[in-house]
């Protein structure tokens, strides 16, 4: 791997040396608590259909693995008991993407689409390394986040140019000064030992695992830093593993674009019906860019005292694209921006940053920057970023300039970076189930055909679901979910090329 010539203290090798003392540990489950601020709020999870109740736990795990008797961080778990032991497995364990995404909130929110595999496995997931209660990244508060979040990030003259540039260092130096000692080991490849550690202390010979957009990189690292320990794996929503963070990002411009097109179609079709204005697609397309456009000239009347600006609702649009079921939201929003209030849209450009109603965030977009900014190489200059806009704007004018102006944002990072894309090519492990979806707007569907082939042959094997949204399981198609547990559960791995529904 490219890490191991890196300086960011992910230098362990392919197989590196095993934490042996912290592989035996004996972990302590406990009721789980309520969230944690910097994992996001709410209430602690309610028991499972049948009474089952949520079990959390701490797992030591070495900070550099390069020293691995060296000093330690706790990760939090979380369980839920398979419904039958007799039959059990052993555990199952979930990663929900991000980079940054909690893993102790995102498991009792998604449970009830995953309750079939329970009867199997223990349901386990975590707070990665450098994420929520797991040494969770602190880098600004949330006035200054805020801000950083109302910044143009698609300036069009110098001064703005500049701004931006200056919310990016303000952002970075923040990182650096509260979690400094943390941000040169919050890599995918580390995270990826953590989890063959965590198998050890689970008491599995094999990792079976669940891993969904961010998720799937990681568990593609893993199958390449562990093969011979891959049990039963299941990849959906993937990322393109083979392209770099510049053509990951241009990727998701025209995977934005098609999501946003395949909503404008249906707008149209329901007639009168739609609240936005056009007849075709391209109508309603021209109308959303010449919002954001007026946005940019004069942010409206948002949440508060908080104005929307350009930036805010053209996260807001992207986050609502994630799923079809959001559709309707958008669709409100945009009409209620257009008449000058940024409300719906704010709140939806608030969920993507990890902000509740109180304005409190978690550390969801600081763990974010941290891991993108600690595996991806690049460092884009203004100039290079700004030479790259032409190609973003053709792949979509609304979200290209959004992204292309992204390659900037670890221009200021006080750690280098780890390689150009990760190396998943995990030749001895057992067959990995790759789901694309056609309709995917943030991974799109090209990255599932390149991540079965980097796996290698008789590893990937390709499952497409022709649909709309981020991820296929989820969604609840029943032959993504039939397919999915037969493997899961009793080891029936589909023909590869297998087409759903």
């Amino acid at each position: 791997m490219a890490a191991g010539c890196s300086d960011n203290g992910d230098r362990g090798g392919r197989d590196p040396e095993r934490p042996t003392e912290l592989a035996t540990q004996k972990l302590t489950w406990d009721a789980c608590p309520a969230p944690s601020l910097q994992e996001g709020t709410g209430t602690a999870p309610s028991p499972l259909p049948g009474g089952t109740k949520w079990e959390c736990s701490f797992m030591q795990a070495p900070l550099d693995y390069a020293d691995p008797g060296g000093e330690t961080i706790e990760l939090a778990l979380i369980r839920a008991r398979a419904t039958d032991p007799a039959k059990r497995i052993g555990s199952l364990i979930f990663n929900f993407g991000g980079p940054g995404g909690s893993g102790i909130t995102g498991l009792p929110s998604f449970a009830k689409s995953f309750e079939s595999l329970r009867s199997r496995y223990d349901l386990v997931s975590f707070d990665p390394r450098g994420v929520g209660r797991s040494e969770g990244v602190e880098c600004q508060d949330d006035p200054e986040l805020d801000a950083f979040f109302a910044l143009d990030s698609t300036p069009d003259d110098a001064r703005e140019e500049e701004v931006y540039q200056e919310g990016l260092k303000r952002f970075a130096d923040a990182c650096e000064e509260n979690s400094g000692d943390t941000l040169p080991h919050v890599g995918t490849a580390n995270a990826a030992r953590d989890m063959d550690l965590m198998r050890q202390v689970l008491g599995d010979a094999k990792l079976h695992y669940f891993g969904i957009s961010y998720g799937t990189e990681l568990g593609g690292v893993y199958a390449h830093l562990f093969p011979k320990n891959v049990g039963r794996a299941v990849f959906d929503a993937v990322v393109d593993p083979t392209g770099s963070g510049e053509q990951g990002a241009l990727g998701q411009a025209r995977g934005f674009q098609l999501a946003l097109n395949n909503f404008a179609e249906d707008c149209v079709k329901r007639g009168a019906a739609c609240k936005l204005p056009g007849s075709s697609a391209k109508e309603i397309e021209d109308f959303i860019t010449d919002l954001l456009a007026r946005l940019d000239k004069k942010p409206i009347q948002g949440l508060g005292d908080r104005k929307l600006t350009q930036t805010q609702a053209t996260n807001g649009i992207a986050q609502a694209l994630y799923s079809k079921q959001y559709w309707p939201y958008l669709e409100q929003g945009l009409d209620e921006a257009d008449g000058g209030d940024g409300g719906l849209l704010l709140a939806l450009s608030d969920s993507m940053n990890g902000r509740d109603q109180n304005g409190d965030y978690s550390n969801l977009q600081a763990a974010n920057a941290a891991i993108n900014c600690v595996d991806d190489k690049a460092r884009f200059s203004v100039e290079q970023a700004k030479a790259k806009l032409p190609e973003f704007r053709e792949a979509s004018p609304i979200f290209g300039p959004w992204l292309g102006w992204g390659l900037i944002s670890c221009s200021q990072w006080p750690v280098p970076g780890t390689w150009e894309h990760p190396d998943v090519s995990a030749p001895g492990s057992a067959p990995i189930l790759v789901i694309g979806n056609t309709g995917d707007p943030a991974t799109p569907y090209a990255g599932a055909r390149a991540m079965a082939a980097a796996l290698g042959k008789g590893v990937g094997v390709e499952l497409t679901y022709e649909g709309e949204g981020h991820g296929a399981y989820s969604i609840g198609d029943a032959c993504v979910k039939r397919t999915v547990d037969a493997y899961l559960l009793d080891g029936r791995v589909p023909k590869s090329g297998t087409v759903c529904p």
